[in-house]
């Protein structure tokens, strides 16, 4: 005569078997989580750092220029590096060589305006972005025009130092326009520290930060050319 199970034992087989069950989904569910945790922060670092790779690559270019064309009345262009200290948010908005013709043919030249500075984000003014503006060509005011794009979202600091090698220390603001400050020249060096919203953490932040050095220094001053 065959035996079967009795009710008990397949009520604990039952159980045994969802314990192991849940088990195993508990780990594949916690390295499921786990993996999207660090993706989030590597793609988080990734911007970041892309961010500030870019940064660093346009201030290298930066310059500023008293060349005024003899052929017009007025000064139409004005190139500038004005660094302004506004707490956890800090600006900047310099001319530079790195702008990239994007179409065969375009008007346009190396020489671009370029800012970088905090504000809310479009869709959601709770929070803050690290803003990007570019305008193709440099005009009467370096600070304004052109196009705007967000590079960092979640943005918690914004910190920009410049170094100044007549007296040797770092400063908070730079006014290549100030003539009582630093006239018609640039820092050597620039100190940049960028905070983001530690996804993980919440209220705490992520500090990144970089140096950039500036090889043109002092304005450029090109002769009249008069054929």
């Amino acid at each position: 005569m065959k035996k079967g199970f009795t009710l008990l034992e397949i009520i604990l087989a039952v159980t045994i078997l969802a314990l192991i069950g849940t088990m195993i989904y508990g780990g594949f569910s916690q390295t499921a989580l786990n993996k999207a945790r660090v993706e989030e922060d590597s793609d988080q670092s990734r911007i970041v750092h892309m961010a500030l790779e870019r940064m660093t690559r346009e201030l290298t270019m930066a310059f500023v220029s008293t060349h005024v064309n003899p052929s017009l009345d007025l000064r139409v262009v004005e190139t500038a590096f004005i660094g302004k200290d506004f707490g956890s948010e800090d600006r900047i908005d310099f001319t530079s060589f790195s702008h990239r013709r994007l179409y065969r043919n375009a008007k346009e030249s190396d020489q671009n305006e370029i800012s970088y500075f905090v504000t809310d984000h479009p869709d959601d003014p709770d929070v803050k972005v690290l803003a990007r503006r570019e305008q193709n060509r440099i005009d009467e005011d370096p600070r304004r025009g052109g196009k705007s794009q967000i590079l960092v979202e979640h943005v918690t600091e914004f910190n920009v130092e410049y170094f100044d090698p007549l007296i040797t220390d770092w400063v908070q603001t730079w006014d290549s326009e100030d003539m009582l400050a630093q006239a018609n020249r640039l820092p050597t060096q620039i100190r940049i520290r960028l905070s983001v919203e530690d996804p993980r953490r919440p209220g705490k932040s992520q500090t990144f930060g970089t140096r950039v050095s500036i090889p043109l220094t002092y304005a450029l001053n090109h002769a009249n050319y008069n054929p």
